[in-house]
């Protein structure tokens, strides 16, 4: 007689919402394929002389997609640069990296690995622009974006220091000197031609 048929997960696990099984014609249809349908999959036939199973296996391939992109830094002289740039895919994607559209390898200041891209100390000539590319043998895809590595000398011009400070004998007074450099500055005080130390006043 004609079999019945059933469909079911070799893991016992339900089979999501969208997927109808068709008992006439014997076939699984599974719409919008995601990684989560990848598995082992059973069809089940019998009549009154038995039953008899058949298995079969659904993988499921997936280009690269982005989860996390590396964004533009302006970042000051001798500072530390990190990206990261992460992508999901099957199969798993590999990475590397580009500036200015030539490859980047691991060398001196320069540590790559996978999907991240350190470089201490930081100068004016690794500004530019970068590529983190994810591929697998579905897709390449590149995230992109610029460093700019900042070296600027002191200048007051933002923040004044006072010409004027008056005082009463005995009052205390601030005077600030916070000038806008890159790196940061270090700062000297002098009174006349004498440079001035820290004590207790």
């Amino acid at each position: 007689p004609v079999p019945s048929i059933s469909w079911r997960r070799s893991d016992g696990s339900s089979f999501a919402k969208k997927i109808q099984p068709n008992r006439t014609r014997g076939v699984l249809e599974i719409p919008n394929v995601q990684q989560e349908d990848e598995g082992s999959y059973e069809c089940m036939a019998g009549n009154t002389r038995g039953i008899n199973i058949a298995r079969g296996q659904l993988f499921v391939y997936a280009p690269p997609e982005w989860d996390k992109k590396i964004q533009n830094a302006f970042l000051s002289l001798y500072d530390s640069l990190f990206w990261e740039c992460k992508a999901r895919g099957k199969p798993s994607p590999s990475y590397s990296w580009l500036k200015n559209g030539q490859p980047l390898v691991s060398e001196g200041r320069i540590q790559i690995e996978n999907g991240t891209l350190i470089i201490p100390m930081l100068n004016t000539s690794d500004s530019g622009l970068y590529q983190c590319v994810a591929e697998n043998k579905y897709d390449t895809i590149y995230a992109n974006a610029e460093l700019r590595v900042i070296a600027a000398a002191p200048d007051f011009s933002r923040n004044p220091v006072k010409k004027l400070s008056v005082v009463q004998v005995g009052g205390e007074v601030t005077i600030d000197c916070k000038p806008s450099a890159s790196p940061r500055a270090v700062v000297s005080w002098r009174k006349g031609s004498e440079v001035l130390r820290q004590n207790k006043r």
